[in-house]
């Protein structure tokens, strides 16, 4: 694992204190590579020089599941936690959002009990609801448009694995989903490239695309679109894939792995790659997806992404919530 730094800090002045996370639509290159920095620069205080840093010490989040969740759960709770805050879990056997209770009024009651929510919703338009009622930021845990934290986790990981991230060419091979869309609205403005594979009718919203390709257009990147996991796996420095069936999509799923029939990612596909690919997946992981043989091997980079969703939720935590400044040089983007 390489951190590169460098000595001095070349970003503008940047402050996300009280801003709310639906999408990484909103956020520009500096303050998605402030949220990288301050997540590294916890994850080296906390983690490698055992310092305790009571940063959220008093505060409290309501942390809002509609859908069920490992990652997202542990990292945020033990998190929140581990920062001197509190984390109140809320399934929808507590909270009943829209049901029992408007979003309206939710929000507004949410906002007087705590200093944040992460929800985690089957429609992105609960968010938008609980944010634009809600006097305290909100952060999107999932939403069925967007993914963003896990964005923030896989690209802190490529950047500790490769030593910067500008110029790496990643290769979606899979599906079009909330996932993808997080990649399509943050890759360019970080300087990666990005390549996408889904079969025909598959694909990512329109809406998305077009935004992508302005953003590609305007940071001088690479997008391509294609049917073709070949095409996008050649000169590939990452493949990433996830689920080909999500929570809701279940009965379609005999005619999905139908229709996904060789998208799997296999050594194979990696043999038209660059040399030193590497793979990611946010997880849970399906054998139709990837195979063990890329999945457990040493270009699998699954489980340290997986523990930056921690360090990179206590990143966005932190800095929606605070003005920390980042103590270590700021790494190389």
């Amino acid at each position: 694992m390489r951190m590169v730094l460098i000595g001095a800090a070349s970003l503008g002045p940047v402050s996300l204190k009280g801003r709310s996370f639906l999408t990484l639509k909103d956020f520009n290159s500096d303050e998605i590579k402030n949220l990288l920095w301050v997540s590294g620069d916890l994850k080296h205080r906390i983690k490698h020089e055992k310092q305790y840093l009571p940063l959220l010490q008093g505060k409290s989040i309501a942390m809002i599941f509609e859908k069920r969740s490992t990652r997202t759960r542990m990292s945020t709770e033990t998190g929140f936690a581990l920062l001197g805050g509190h984390p109140c879990f809320l399934t929808s056997q507590d909270i009943h959002l829209g049901v029992n209770e408007s979003c309206t009024d939710t929000a507004r009651v949410l906002s007087g009990l705590c200093d944040i929510v992460l929800a985690r919703v089957y429609s992105h338009s609960t968010l938008e609801e609980l944010d634009k009622e809600a006097s305290i930021p909100i952060i999107n845990g999932l939403s069925d448009l967007y993914h963003p934290i896990q964005i923030l986790a896989d690209f802190l990981t490529l950047q500790e694995h490769y030593g910067s991230l500008s110029g790496l060419t990643v290769s979606w091979i899979g599906d079009g989903n909330n996932v993808l869309h997080s990649f399509m609205m943050t890759a360019a403005k970080l300087g990666v490239h990005l390549k996408i594979a889904t079969p025909k009718g598959y694909g990512p919203e329109n809406s998305v695309i077009q935004e992508a390709q302005r953003l590609s257009k305007q940071h001088g990147t690479q997008l391509v679109l294609t049917s073709d996991p070949v095409e996008a796996a050649r000169g590939s420095d990452v493949m990433v894939t996830d689920t080909w069936v999500s929570m809701g999509q279940e009965e379609e799923k005999k005619k999905r792995l139908k229709d996904f029939h060789g998208y799997q990612i296999t050594m194979q596909t990696g043999s038209v790659a660059n040399p030193d690919w590497t793979f990611l997946h946010c997880l849970p992981r399906k054998q139709e997806e990837v195979d063990d043989e890329v999945f457990y091997s040493s270009r699998s980079l699954v489980f340290p992404e997986a523990e930056n969703r921690k360090w990179t939720i206590m990143g966005l935590m932190v800095s929606l919530l605070t003005d920390y400044t980042p103590q270590i040089p700021m790494p190389k983007f």
